[in-house]
């Protein structure tokens, strides 16, 4: 019988990220709903912010179509169609989330009456990424649920090691910090024991930068 565990344990990590990208893109509306009414938003945080949503979201998008797809189609021919419906997903999404980082690159620099009619055109496709984003991931996740569990133990730490080691490295402040805000993901602790020593250590200073940056953003 396979054991269980370490499925269950990487499924619990996979929501961690899942919960970082669903508060990332919820934050990328509520910043730019601030701007849109008038408050102290500074927009190069806001930039920053959009475009390492797409580099993240995109990255993780990767990991599945690369690590987990090809070896859940091995295993379970069954869902192979539900698999490459989610993969054209990602592209979809992908695609959405870069065009409006692009898109947020004019607010760079020009000044803030100008900046918060800029917002209001770039909020219905913010609105779109979030809720396309909560959408795929609520189809998702059922899925890979019923899964991961049923992958032996050894293929699940081997996809591990290899997610692990091409994480990306920017934006740590970001990722710690909507990991536990408002509340601590599922997954989190197991997330925090893969991560590197230096940024379990840095934790205490990262959530601190995270909350500047936030604060940046005017959304509390």
């Amino acid at each position: 019988m396979t054991d269980r565990t370490e499925g269950l344990r990487l499924y619990d990590e996979l929501i961690a990220v899942h919960t970082i990208m669903r508060r990332s893109t919820a934050l990328v509306v509520d910043a730019l709903q601030a701007l849109i009414d008038g408050r102290p938003v500074r927009v190069a945080t806001l930039i920053k912010l959009i475009d390492w949503q797409a580099a993240f979201v995109h990255h993780h998008h990767e990991s599945e179509d690369e690590l987990f797809w090809p070896v859940l189609r091995d295993r379970f021919p069954e869902v192979v169609a539900q698999l490459d419906a989610l993969s054209v997903e990602h592209d979809k999404l992908d695609g959405a989330l870069g065009q409006l980082s692009t898109e947020a690159a004019a607010l760079r620099g020009v000044p803030a009456e100008q900046a918060s009619a800029r917002a209001v055109s770039l909020l219905p496709a913010a609105l779109e990424v979030r809720d396309v984003l909560a959408g795929h991931l609520d189809t998702e996740e059922p899925v890979l649920v019923r899964l991961f569990p049923e992958v032996p133990a050894g293929e699940i730490i081997t996809l591990r090691k290899a997610i692990v080691a091409g994480a990306p490295k920017a934006g740590p402040e970001w990722v710690l910090g909507l990991m536990e805000n408002p509340s601590r993901a599922q997954g989190y602790d197991i997330m925090m024991a893969n991560f590197p020593p230096p940024v379990r250590w840095l934790r205490p200073l990262l959530l601190r930068r995270y909350a500047k940056v936030r604060g940046s953003l005017a959304v509390d």
